[in-house]
């Protein structure tokens, strides 16, 4: 089952998603998927779709409220216009909020943007029960990574020049300096290798990442 649903922020205003969960399944442990700056386009309802295929109820925020990029630039320009704060801590905690209502469990995985967002999910959300980040790197002014107690996991790109690689070793070396339970990952391939859609695409990096990413959602959401 998947349709387009509407669910509370704490704020009590009202946000809106794609959600879908598996068959006779109502109470399967929880994930919200995080869109990339494209807005909640087909690729990442098919991610989604990936993750419910797996026994996971599922809920993808459409962040852009009903819009979506189709270039690059308007990507850009929408991904800069984004309160990225209220999308953690409202948007996507509701979604959370919405998922916790049944399910015992619930994670948090993105990509590039949503990377971004997962991680502060991670600082910020209760609700986070376990986060994964595909090469998104939030800046130091977004939280303190060492106030994540939940288990976090990253995929890191060693060509990326979005979020360069050293910028991955910074951020690194402040989890492993805070004990934060996490497991970090590189791959030989550019920014947003995840997306079958665009240009980046490396089918056995990504491949490699959806088996990790799937193992680690089972030890932590499943067990």
């Amino acid at each position: 089952m998947s349709e387009n649903i509407e669910y509370k922020r704490p704020d009590g205003g009202t946000a809106s998603g794609f959600y879908a969960e598996p068959q006779n399944n109502a109470n399967a442990p929880g994930i919200v998927v995080i869109q990339e700056w494209w807005g909640l386009n087909d690729q990442i309802k098919r991610v989604g779709q990936q993750w419910t295929d797996a026994g996971y109820r599922v809920l993808v925020p459409d962040l852009y409220h009903g819009d979506k990029a189709l270039d690059e630039k308007e990507a850009e320009h929408k991904m800069n216009e984004l309160d990225f704060g209220d999308a953690a801590t409202q948007d996507i905690r509701g979604a959370q909020q919405y998922l916790k209502a049944d399910s015992d469990k619930v994670g948090v995985i993105g990509f590039c943007m949503g990377g971004v967002l997962a991680v502060l999910s991670a600082m910020h959300n209760d609700e986070t029960d376990a986060a994964v980040s595909w090469y998104g790197i939030p800046p130091d002014e977004a939280g303190d990574p060492a106030s994540i107690t939940i288990p976090l996991q990253c995929h890191f790109a060693e060509q990326d020049t979005f979020f360069p690689i050293d910028q991955a070793d910074a951020f690194e070396d402040k989890l492993k300096a805070a004990n934060v339970p996490y497991e970090a990952y590189r791959y030989d391939a550019p920014h947003a290798f995840g997306n079958e859609d665009w240009d980046y695409y490396d089918p056995e990096a990504s491949k490699k990442a959806w088996q990790r990413s799937m193992t680690f959602f089972e030890k932590h959401l499943k067990a």
